[in-house]
């Protein structure tokens, strides 16, 4: 079946004895263990986000799955993705409330005064504001889907979030960078990269976020 047993068993080749690889060799490993999972994962992502509404826990579910994979835990894909789907819904909206939304509105703040601070110098001062919490809120995403993720209480995971972002800021950059940069990108480059989101626009970018901090998000949560 499609989406049946996407088990991370060692296949011929693979020494179940060898020591385990870390760094970027790791991720690789990850990539070829998981790469027919991140295909189907990437199309559920898709589907789930087609009525809008469900995007955030798609989004939530996604990062659930990616959580597993890095952390080197055994995937039932449509299983797992369902049940983090229904379970964590509530979790879901509260993570993009305080990732996405900001990031949204301080966005499009921030490029709505830029534009005018040429020509009034007293734009400068809330172009400055929507550029920080831009900042805060792309550095502490990572980090909030993660900790939700591990049951950590919303009130500690806000404060976890921040503590860690700026705390260990070239992991939250290389998170963020990879799990936002390149599925904007890819977005900005339609229809060229149609094709590519489709398949692991995604769910690979996520991936790598959560490869990224995982270390950090097992030391608190």
């Amino acid at each position: 079946m499609f989406f049946r047993k996407d088990y991370a068993t060692p296949g011929p080749g693979i020494d179940p004895d060898a020591p385990e690889k870390t760094g970027f060799a790791r991720f690789i490993e990850i990539i070829q263990l998981e790469c027919v999972t991140l295909v189907k994962l990437n199309l559920l992502f898709v589907a789930s986000c087609l009525l809008v509404v469900t995007i955030p826990p798609a989004i939530f579910a996604m990062n659930h799955i990616a959580r597993k994979m890095v952390r080197d835990e055994p995937v039932t894909l449509f299983y797992d993705y369902r049940t983090a789907f229904r379970t964590f819904w509530k979790n879901s909206y509260a993570a993009f409330a305080l990732t996405g939304l900001p990031l949204i509105c301080a966005g499009v703040g921030a490029f709505f005064y830029l534009n005018r601070a040429g020509t009034n110098p007293m734009f400068l001062m809330p172009f400055v504001l929507c550029s920080t919490v831009f900042l805060a809120a792309l550095l502490a995403a990572p980090y909030v889907y993660g900790l939700l993720d591990a049951g950590v209480e919303l009130r500690r995971t806000v404060r976890l979030a921040m503590v860690l972002s700026f705390g260990r800021p070239l992991r939250a950059i290389a998170a963020a960078v990879t799990g936002l940069g390149f599925v904007l990108v890819a977005v900005l480059e339609i229809p060229i990269s149609l094709l590519f989101l489709l398949l692991i626009g995604f769910s690979v970018p996520c991936l790598l976020a959560n490869f990224y901090i995982r270390k950090l998000l097992e030391s608190v949560s």
